[in-house]
Order: structure tokens, then sequence, then C-alpha cells
């Protein structure tokens, strides 16, 4: 039995308005939950996401319905009742975390990965004028790589700072902001472009193949589990972006990231924006990603206590303090 299981909603304030395609915040809302047991405790935090109808109420009452299995040792059940979202996620990162500390062992360990290592993150520019994101993106110079938020008609946006920072490899996220009828005209003005990846350009769960194009096409949002791995081969996107509140945590992100890989697909780690503690968990898997985005703490006003150490475009790995 669990001496305690807590679940509390937070608020971090964010150092700039965050702004998409589809919204503006100048704070984020998680849920992190608190796992005790034998003198050990594990956490974990997920970030209850609007695109997917979730919220604060509705992640908090998703994991109280499954109170009495957590506090029983059920694991299995309690899962049983969960969505492979928010929710799982903070659930199944506590007890990952719980499991390192009471084996005395690490969270790598249990996930049966390598051990972390120091890692380059990409870092986040929010959509703006072409003016603001410019001087944004000089203001980034040591960050190597840089994931520029775009809306409809992002492309002067791209060019300028494409022009600005020559040197910087670019992440092209439009967050579904574009249409089929203008992707193949916005993929031809990349050409040449020191382009990483053009991330979820249509919105997901759209019917029709991608336009062939030279560029790499990353699914995001339209990716959630294994299963929709062999439709996006199929449509012609040749990179995933994982996220542990869109699978449902660490253990169902190893899985997807393996089965991704298998297919072909290049993975990004990604994350939403949280505290440290929400990203500790995707960077232990970083021995099996090819580009890490986890730079969510840095764009924050204030981080949890502990949180990952940052130099410069290096994360590193979280101490046990933090979590794993």
């Amino acid at each position: 039995m669990f001496t305690a299981f807590d679940i509390e909603a937070k608020n971090y304030p964010t150092k700039d308005a965050f702004i998409i395609s589809r919204s503006s915040v100048t704070s984020v809302s998680v849920v992190q939950i608190t796992l005790q047991k034998d003198g050990h405790t594990g956490r974990g935090e997920c970030r209850p996401y609007p695109r997917y109808n979730q919220t604060v109420e509705s992640v908090t009452t998703e994991l109280e319905n499954v109170r009495d299995f957590v506090e029983a040792s059920d694991f299995d059940q309690a899962l049983k009742g969960l969505s492979s979202g928010a929710a799982r996620n903070a659930l199944v990162s506590a007890w990952v975390d719980l499991r390192a500390k009471q084996e005395h062992t690490s969270a790598a360990d249990i996930l049966q990965v390598k051990q972390p290592v120091i890692r380059e993150t990409a870092f986040t520019l929010s959509w703006g004028s072409v003016k603001d994101m410019t001087e944004a993106a000089i203001a980034a110079s040591i960050y190597p790589w840089l994931k520029i938020k775009i809306g409809a008609n992002g492309l002067p946006q791209i060019l300028a700072l494409a022009a600005a920072r020559p040197d910087a490899r670019l992440i092209i996220d439009a967050n579904e902001a574009l249409t089929k009828s203008e992707l193949p005209t916005f993929l031809s003005a990349l050409s040449g472009l020191n382009i990483a990846l053009i991330e979820q350009p249509l919105p997901a769960g759209h019917s029709e193949d991608l336009p062939e194009t030279n560029l790499i096409i990353c699914a995001d949002e339209g990716l959630h589990s294994i299963a929709d791995l062999k439709r996006l081969w199929a449509q012609g996107y040749r990179s995933v972006n994982v996220k542990l509140d869109k699978c449902g945590g660490p253990l169902a992100a190893r899985d997807l990231i393996m089965e991704a890989k298998s297919i072909g697909f290049s993975v990004m780690a990604g994350c939403m924006v949280g505290s440290s503690l929400a990203m500790a968990p995707m960077l232990m898997l970083e021995s099996l990603c090819d580009i890490i985005d986890l730079d969510g703490p840095l764009l924050l006003a204030e981080d949890i206590e502990n949180g990952l150490q940052y130099d410069g475009a290096n994360v590193f790995p979280p101490s046990r303090s933090l979590w794993g």
C-alpha cells in the first residue's frame, strides 16, 4: 500500500508570451503526482492540453477515478482506467521514478535503455512578426538548433530567420496551420535552406498524401500511438515527434520510438511547455532519439526545484533529486 498518492495542480508563468498558430499563453497549468511508499518518493508531471480536449480538472478526475487501484498498488487496473494521454503519463512517470528509488537503480535501467548523456536541445521561437522573430533568432545565437513556430503565411518569417541565422538548423513547426493547396509552394520555397524538419504542416488526421519533397516532414499532432505509424509512413511522413503527454508516459514512449525506428522514421524527443519534472522522463530516452527538443523549462519564468541543468544548448541528464 502507498502511504501517499497526491495530485496537485500547479501554474508556471512563462518568460514571455508563448505563441503558436492556434494559441497564445503567458502561463501553463500542469498536474503533478507524488507517490510515497516505504520512505521513497516518486514524482511525475503532465500538461493537460486543450488541443486534445484536456483540462486540469479532467485529468485530475481521471486520476481520482483510479485512486483506489493506485493506493492498492494495482497499477495494471489503474492504467486500464486511464486514457493514453496526460493523466497516464503523470502516473507512469511517478511510478518509474518510485521504482528507481526503491530498487536503488536508475530509471534508465527500469526502462531498459542506455544511461542518458548530455545532448543539444533545440530552442523554440514563438510565432510573431518578421522583425520580432528575427531579433529573437539573433538573440538565441548560442542555440545551433532553432524550432520556429509559424502560422498561416509564415514563409517571410522563415526566410528572414534563415538569412539571419545561416548557421542554425531549423525545425519549422506549423502546428497544423497550412492547407493542402499551399503546401507544395511552401515546401518549394524552402529548398536549399538549412531545414532539419517541417513539423505537422497539415491538420492531424488528413487523408491525402504529402507532396513529394526532399525535406523531411515530421508528424506531431498526428502521432499518438504505434497504431498511427504505418498510416503516417504511407502518407509520406519520415519523422515523428514523440511526446509523453500524447502517448501516455515513458514506457509507451520507449515502445513507440523503437517501433518508429524499425519502420525507418527519425525521431524527435519533444515536449509540451512544462517544468524540468516533465522533461526528465523523456530525456531518459535520449539514446533512442535523433533530435532533442526539450527546452520547456527555458521558456518558463521559474522552474521546479532541482531542475535540469542547461549549459547553452546542452541539457544534462536529470539528477536523482529531480527524477529517476
